[in-house]
């Protein structure tokens, strides 16, 4: 075990977690566009609060005059994500000292470092380019796959990698690599459907407008590439192409809530796997009811927030079981 390493491998995840839920907080508020600048905010390395700095702001970005409930929000996003980064440089640090013999994580933790800055890059363009919904969505997974590889950082630096649970999940794996597969998909529909603002385009439940099939323009709705220089702020597309986007994500809820619901039935069964499968079964089912929560009440901040971290805590459950599956029995 390098305890060094995995230890700043755990700190990093629970930041990382952290910089994920707080993020969809900034976004779900709003305040994606709290500060029109980067890094800075209104030209200085914090926001105004001063009347004269408030002042100065609005004659200097007469565009988007200042909102302080919003530029602060936005800023704390922005420092814990920075410690994330210095972190990753640590581990970087300790992974490639001379005296470390453990060559494993040499690649590791310099695609952790690749990923994090341009991590930091869509964070950039998620507001010089005015909530670009493709820049969006990818922050959004890029968060995820920065808290994933952390996760799977801290598991193989720790004495857990050995191999505990039979020939039971071995057999599963194949099952546990689709299931995150479609996770990660499901995800990335959850993204498209926020970062194009289509979360209320079916404000009913499980019909959609009223109708189990309404009119749905899907070709408009999954445009990745749309024109750069435009204010998605609020989102700039038409409700059929909205609701083709809820609807994409909805039918995605029921495939993903088949496959973990397959691999939860599976771990369940076995002795040695059922705790691990009554984890996955609460986050599942919890997370289903977040979403439909969502629509029913309207997208309260709270219920939307959590479903954000519901959607992290699966990926952590499923890198965990991926983690426990790594080693082939003897």
């Amino acid at each position: 075990m390098n305890s060094g390493l995995h230890r700043l491998a755990v700190v990093a995840a629970i930041i990382a977690f952290c910089v994920i839920v707080l993020g969809a907080y900034v976004r779900l508020s709003h305040a994606g566009l709290g500060c029109p600048d980067w890094p800075g905010c209104y030209g200085q390395l914090t926001w105004p609060e001063a009347t004269q700095e408030v002042l100065d702001a609005n004659q200097n970005f007469p565009e988007r005059p200042v909102e302080s409930d919003k530029a602060w929000k936005e800023m704390v996003h922005r420092y814990l994500a920075g410690t994330l980064v210095l972190l990753v440089l640590a581990i970087n640090f300790l992974a490639w000292k001379p005296d470390n013999r453990q060559r494993k994580f040499h690649l590791l933790a310099a695609a952790l470092l690749a990923l994090i800055l341009f991590q930091a890059a869509l964070g950039m363009w998620t507001v010089t380019l005015k909530l670009w919904p493709i820049v969006v969505m990818s922050h959004l997974l890029g968060g995820l796959a920065t808290f994933g590889i952390l996760l799977w950082f801290a598991y193989r630096s720790s004495n857990t990698g050995e191999y505990t649970h039979g020939p039971t999940l071995w057999q599963m794996r194949p099952l546990i690599l689709i299931g995150l597969v479609v996770l990660v998909i499901q995800l990335a529909l959850g993204g498209w459907t926020s970062s194009n603002y289509s979360a209320l385009a079916c404000p009913d439940f499980p019909t959609c407008q009223g109708q189990w099939w309404p009119q749905a323009d899907f070709s408009e709705g999954f445009i990745l590439w749309r024109e750069i220089g435009v204010d998605y702020e609020g989102g700039v597309l038409d409700l059929p192409s909205r609701i083709a986007i809820q609807m994409a994500h909805r039918m995605g809820a029921l495939i993903t809530l088949f496959v973990l619901g397959l691999l939860v039935f599976r771990l369940v069964r076995e002795p040695v796997t059922q705790r691990s499968g009554i984890v996955l079964g609460v986050l599942l089912v919890t997370q289903v009811m977040l979403g439909i929560l969502n629509i029913l009440l309207y997208l309260p901040l709270p219920n939307a927030v959590a479903h954000n971290a519901g959607g992290a805590l699966l990926v952590a459950s499923m890198i965990w079981l991926l983690h426990r599956s790594s080693s082939r029995p003897a």
